[in-house]
């Protein structure tokens, strides 16, 4: 592969992290971890549904954000008032503001950019809050500027096709030589495919596949396996090299 191209949230860092840390401060020690990954996870059914009236400003991005927290603790019988959802959501942000890449995905992207692989980025959001969020985790180190692609800027969202168009116009892809991976299956697989790609599914939230749908190239259960598949399928064991 000559192109690789990465989403952001739950894909290069542990996004239910931020979550967790910012959920514990909101209710103390009342929940462990793993009913919090529930919450997590049902909050972002909620988010996806309200995403495209959010990107059409058709409702603010803090109604959003509130909403989905919200919903999310009604679905487990959990009382959250309003100011209690703006609260929360401060807490998450600042908890955003301290990410940092898993450290297998570091791994990976400092061989693939060693070995001057073509890395891009394309992510769903708002333009500052996904920019926060790349400075946070220094992509900048392997990813040129104009590589980096989200929603926000240039208009279009996962998974519509002008989001994947405009990334292989700008970089002047070749379709069969471009691997995209992401945690989403409806917004990456779904879009890469759809656009031609190579796509790698990184289902570590366990989540299940629809049927009669398009199928991932590879799927990984975690970063771990993502990084040994690139060792094995297409790096070299002496100064790991990219295969075309």
């Amino acid at each position: 592969m000559d192109t690789i191209i990465f989403d952001v949230d739950d894909t290069l860092y542990d996004q239910t992290l931020p979550f967790k840390l910012a959920f514990k401060k909101m209710f103390t020690d009342k929940f462990s971890d793993e009913e919090i990954e529930k919450i997590y996870i049902a909050s972002r059914k909620y988010s996806d549904a309200l995403f495209d009236k959010s990107e059409r400003r058709e409702i603010s991005l803090l109604d959003l954000q509130t909403y989905r927290i919200t919903a999310a603790c009604n679905e487990f019988d959990i009382a959250i008032s309003y100011n209690e959802a703006v609260a929360f959501q401060d807490a998450y942000l600042k908890e955003q503001q301290k990410i940092t890449l898993y450290d297998e995905m570091k791994e990976l992207i400092e061989a693939l950019y060693l070995e001057n692989k073509q890395l891009a980025v394309l992510t769903n959001g708002e333009t500052p809050h996904q920019s926060m969020k790349i400075n946070q985790l220094n992509l900048a180190r392997w990813v040129p500027e104009q590589h980096l692609f989200i929603s926000g800027a240039i208009g279009y969202a996962k998974p519509k096709q002008e989001a994947f168009q405009i990334i292989e116009q700008k970089l002047k892809l070749d379709k069969n030589k471009t691997v995209y991976i992401g945690d989403s299956f409806d917004n990456d697989i779904v879009g890469a495919k759809q656009a031609g790609w190579h796509a790698i599914w990184m289902n570590h939230r366990k989540r299940k596949m629809p049927i009669n749908t398009v199928k991932p190239d590879k799927i990984v259960a975690n970063p771990k396996q993502l990084l040994d598949f690139f060792r094995n399928e297409l790096l070299t064991t002496s100064n790991p090299k990219v295969k075309s």
